[in-house]
């Protein structure tokens, strides 16, 4: 059935205002509850009796608007809509007048309806309430009575008449109706596009949006008002004030002149508000009120003093560095010096409100301004850096200085409060850091019982380029809602030099702002001119509040510029000659703003000049201590301390591994539980129950495959207090179906169970959660959330190992390289599916060989055999790469990462095919107490009879195992050829495979892979049999030719080519006659 009131809404909605609105798209209903008034009468509730269809609606939460802006709305449909409009309104008796000829003549109106005439529905409603007032809505009789009024008190306007007027009285009465409705539509104007005009550039030569124009309907000039058939004779009228705005402060009608000159005030000069595309009213009418009221910004002289000095302190330290290393690199914060009593603002006003520990992300510029005057770092530990003589600490590689990061507590001095910050180290991919800071602040928050976000949140700082230009910033928004991975809400700091590196923002960026992917979450964007501070910390107190208010995503856009080139060595003169001609006249903003306190009488010279003095004495007394300073330790930048886990010095406790196996009754226990359903009344899937069931007989039978090893050895690290964090696409079921940790009520609406957190009374809590599709993103939250806490196990598994290559970043410049770089121990796991199966070249290999040419070991070392040798092996490595072949040594590779002593990135190519392979399966007997995971698998069958005998000795790892085991079956060459598994790849189990090559000294040697030569393993384990064999005995490869994809999408290609290499495995004359 149509629904007149429903269409004009959605009409209005759409075309009116390009879709700007602070009434919600999704639900109707609740825009018919905030703006009955345009049916109803101007500002009650409930339709006049004589509408054409009556409803009964809830009662209103707050005071509707006016008539005012729906009405004023619908007046504009006619001319957009045309005929169409006519159709579908006229036989609802919506009655619109013509917007451009209201003051020349009678109001046009649609044709009528069934109620007949010509006259406007409001016209009717006029009449009628002459007639007896009572007759109508008492809304309609109080907008009535009011006209009344401000009739009798002009002379100018007539009286309304006793007796039906003429044609000049109503129209008389309509343009004051009007009138009163095109000053909402012109506050709304400014509210939603005021902005465009804002005064945001410092240097006045650009717009902050590239939008580049003034939209017609703000009043910019006086010839603009006839946009709302207005005339300047209007200028000294009152207009009553409606409730989307608080210009009017305790006032409720205010003279057009005046309406215009407060919302320039607020919408047009350095502060520009996008916010109006927000869906919720309350938060609307929030920001409203905190900008619109009148003397918000008002500051105490103490204020002003602290701002000032703040800014002296951003403003010196930069001059200090510059004079002191002038031909050194450092990413200066000159042009927007404010961004340290910004973000000192941010954290003092998130103080006050309850926050204790803010965690920080941020690009190179400014992060040592940040560090000395936000976080608090020793100014002599910044300043020795500069020094060329300083060596370094045998810790590792180190890192520039503008990339590492810092962990403080200290007392905040505004709320003296204790607070705690943490500036996280971040490379030079500029936004690759926001979900790692993300993933920590949710670990601090899940750690502290902080599910609302009142103790720890976290505080991104951009740059203008990057925040448009890099995908991870809308991966990182859109994990910013989502259940397991919301942070609920951080602050996002623009730093917008209008440039980047040498790159015009108009070829930077297709949106008018940088700041624009922000609306995807319905943030709101405050933009302000980084030269007046006052109006940069307020903006910064209102985001602090906003975010610990609603909890929800803020961004400040700081429109500022950058003194220098992108580096301090570059000229920027080569491509902005006329911008930096106007940058090298701009006056500091520390000038400016001083200037401006010294003449309004809050502060003198003198003291301004002792400010000054006296933090370059700071300076100069921590240079001269710096220079005391011989060595350089990483660790005292360390942005993520774990007390206690480690020795005052750093150092591991101790440097051995406990056995990884448990007590059977607690193998059997968590069997028991994955195979049954602990919430009474639940329905589960038939074909889960068959799964559920087969569970149970290998729990019976002590056996255990894939899923219920992993099952069993996260179990158990519940029960020892470990806690157990799984995440990534489709992670809950499994990309291949075996998982099933979450089960779902299949009559029951979005009831689930997840059996894991149902194991013992005091275990504990187990996460399991599917993420967005996204892997950059994901993994970095992930490796984030890993880095909060050593007593956790916090996996990370991709759908397809080839996937996590749109997370290189992350692989690249944090997982593989962040101990050596930032002496930051993290022990995340990633799970990559991975196995030549026939499936494609994209559903086929992770891609090991590029985890294991970043693997640190070196394949020409011959290593010392100690009695500690594997876990001392495992210490000095950057990362662990297994591939497992049996569940077992999955099972006891996931405990061994919690129970070593320090912490690694652990990368595991998991299976598919193997996942329900009959023979991939393991007995409790592998996995009880005193078993520990095997970095090589030997040859247990009749070739260890007479390894004398033994005539080829093949090494593999993974899936092509069981393929090589059925083919020497079917060959019936079990006494000649043994089969040895490397289940841990890297760091190479020298040790082991010199034992092994050892036990079979007439065996030739054979590596033995299923992916193509220049990709997989050989490439890797080729030098290393070399060094541990001293180049006596050749490892021969067999497997696939070299190719440039890593698998054919050939179906019959894939197997003729496995026939191929298998052959070869088998073939013991292959090699016979050939050199190595």
């Amino acid at each position: 059935m149509f629904d007149p009131v429903n269409a004009v809404f959605c009409v209005r909605e759409s075309l009116v205002n390009g879709g700007a609105s602070d009434f919600s798209v999704r639900s109707p209903a609740r825009r018919l509850q905030t703006d009955q008034a345009a049916f109803c009468g101007p500002g009650g509730g409930g339709f006049p009796s004589g509408f054409p269809e009556e409803r009964t609606f809830p009662p209103l939460r707050r005071p509707p608007p006016s008539l005012c802006l729906i009405m004023s709305q619908l007046r504009l449909l006619p001319s957009r809509l045309g005929a169409q409009a006519s159709r579908l309104l006229a036989p609802h008796d919506v009655h619109m007048f013509n917007w451009r000829s209201r003051s020349s003549g009678p109001p046009a109106t649609f044709p009528s309806g069934k109620r007949g005439g010509s006259s406007s529905y409001m016209e009717e409603m006029y009449f009628a309430w002459l007639e007896n007032p009572q007759s109508v809505h008492k809304s309609w009789d109080s907008f009535f009575r009011k006209a009344s009024e401000e009739g009798a008190c002009d002379p100018a306007q007539p009286r309304f008449p006793e007796s039906r007027p003429a044609v000049s009285s109503r129209t008389e009465t309509s343009k004051l109706v009007e009138d009163h409705l095109a000053v909402q539509s012109l506050i709304r104007a400014y509210q939603i596009r005021g902005h465009h005009v804002a005064q945001l550039d410092p240097l006045g030569i650009l717009d902050a949006d590239l939008d580049s124009f003034v939209p017609s309907d703000l009043i910019t000039t006086i010839d603009k008002l006839a946009f709302y058939d207005l005339r300047e004779a209007d200028l000294d009228k009152e207009f009553q004030l409606p409730t989307t705005t608080f210009i009017g402060g305790s006032e409720h009608t205010l003279s057009l002149r005046e309406i215009i000159r407060r919302l320039e005030s607020t919408y047009c000069q350095h502060i520009g508000l996008e916010f109006m595309f927000i869906n919720d009213v309350e938060q609307c009418q929030w920001i409203r009120q905190k900008f619109e009221t009148p003397g918000v910004m008002q500051f105490s002289s103490e204020e002003k003093r602290t701002l000032l000095a703040r800014l002296v302190r951003s403003m010196r330290f930069e001059d200090f560095l510059a004079r002191k290393w002038s031909s050194e690199k450092r990413f200066g914060l000159e042009g927007c010096e404010v961004m340290i009593p910004a973000l000192k603002t941010i954290i003092d006003k998130s103080s006050e409100m309850g926050i204790e520990n803010v965690i920080l992300g941020m690009p190179h510029r400014g992060r040592l301004n940040v560090l000395a005057n936000v976080i608090r770092k020793d100014l002599e530990q910044i300043f020795c850096q500069f020094d060329p003589k300083l060596e370094a600490a045998d810790e590792g590689s180190g890192d520039v200085k503008y990339h590492l990061g810092m962990y403080h507590e200290r007392i905040n001095r505004v709320t003296n409060r204790n607070i705690t910050l943490s500036l996280v180290a971040n490379p030079s991919h500029l936004e690759a850091v926001d979900p790692v800071v993300q993933g920590k602040t949710k670990a601090e928050q899940f750690y502290r019982g902080d599910a609302q976000g009142k103790k720890v949140m976290s505080v991104l700082v951009h740059g203008d380029a990057a925040f448009a230009g890099q995908g991870v910033v809308y991966e990182t928004f859109h994990l910013s809602d989502l259940p397991s991975y919301t942070t609920n809400g951080t602050v996002h700091v623009v730093v917008n030099n209008q440039i980047g590196f040498t790159t015009d923002p108009r070829m930077a960026r297709s949106s008018p702002y940088p700041t624009d992917v922000a609306r995807v979450v319905n943030a709101p964007i405050f933009h302000v001119n980084a030269d007046d501070p006052e109006a940069v910390i307020y903006v910064c107190s209102v985001a602090a509040e906003w975010r610990n208010t609603f909890n929800k995503d803020v961004v400040v856009d700081l429109v500022c510029y950058r003194r220098r080139g992108h580096n301090e060595m570059d000229e920027p003169m080569f491509t902005q000659p006329l911008m930096y001609k106007q940058i090298h006249r701009q006056v500091p903003v520390l000038k400016k703003y001083a200037d401006k306190l010294i003449a309004e009488g809050t502060v003198t010279l003198q003291e301004f000049e002792e400010e000054i003095a006296k933090y370059d004495r700071i300076c100069e007394e921590a240079y001269g201590r710096s220079k005391d300073k011989k060595i350089l330790h990483i660790k005292h930048w360390l942005d993520s301390p774990w007390p206690g886990f480690f020795n005052v010095d750093g150092e591991p406790k101790s440097m051995t591994c406990p056995a990884t196996g448990i007590p059977e009754d607690v193998l059997t226990h968590i069997g028991e539980v994955a195979s049954s359903v602990p919430v009474a009344d639940f329905k589960i899937h038939t074909g889960l129950s068959r799964i559920l069931r087969g569970r149970a007989d290998m729990t019976k039978t002590r056996t255990v495959d894939w899923a219920l090893a992993e099952y069993m050895a996260f179990g158990s690290l519940l029960k020892e207090g470990i806690h157990v964090r799984l995440s990534g696409q489709d992670v809950e079921r499994g990309t291949f179906s075996h998982r099933h940790h979450v089960l779902h009520d299949q009559e029951v609406d979005r009831r689930t169970c997840v059996p894991m957190n149902h194991l013992w009374p005091d275990q504990a809590p187990y996460t399991v959660c599917n993420s967005s599709l996204s892997e950059y993103g994901v993994l970095g939250f992930e490796l984030g959330y890993a880095m909060a806490s050593p007593n956790a196990l916090v996996l990370w598994e991709a759908q397809f190992g080839d996937f996590h290559n749109t997370a290189q970043c992350i692989i690249d410049q944090f997982i593989s390289t962040g101990q050596a770089k930032w002496v930051r121990h993290n022990g995340i796991v990633l799970l990559l599916p991975h196995g030549m199966e026939g499936m494609g070249p994209e559903h086929s290999s992770a891609r090991p060989e590029r985890f294991l040419q970043m693997s640190n070991d070196d394949s020409d070392a011959y290593p010392v055999f100690t009695e500690d040798f594997e876990v001392s092996q495992l210490y000095d490595c950057n990362w662990i790469v297994v591939n497992c072949s049996t569940p077992a040594s999955y099972f006891h590779v996931l405990r061994r990462q919690v129970l070593l002593p320090f912490r690694k990135p652990l990368i595991i190519f998991t299976p598919k095919s193997l996942l329900r392979h009959p023979e991939a399966k393991s007995s409790f007997d592998q996995m009880v107490s005193g078993t520990s995971f095997q970095r090589v698998i030997p040859e247990d069958g009749a070739a260890t009879q007479a390894p004398e005998r033994v005539r080829r000795l093949i090494f593999c790892t993974g899936k092509v195992y069981y393929d090589l085991v059925k083919e020497r079956s079917s060959q019936g060459l079990e006494e000649q050829v043994a089969i040895t598994r490397l289940e841990q790849i890297s760091p190479f189990p020298f040790d082991l495979i010199k034992r092994e090559a050892e036990k079979y000294p007439g065996a030739e040697l054979v590596w033995c892979q299923e992916e193509h030569k220049n990709m997989g393993y050989y490439d890797y384990i080729s030098p290393r049999f070399m060094t541990i064999l001293g180049r006596a005995r050749p490892i021969w490869y067999v497997g696939r030719d070299p190719a440039a994809a890593p698998a054919t999408g050939n179906r019959n290609t894939h197997l003729v080519s496995l026939k191929k290499f298998l052959d070869s495995a088998f073939n013991l004359q292959a090699f016979e006659g050939k050199t190595f």
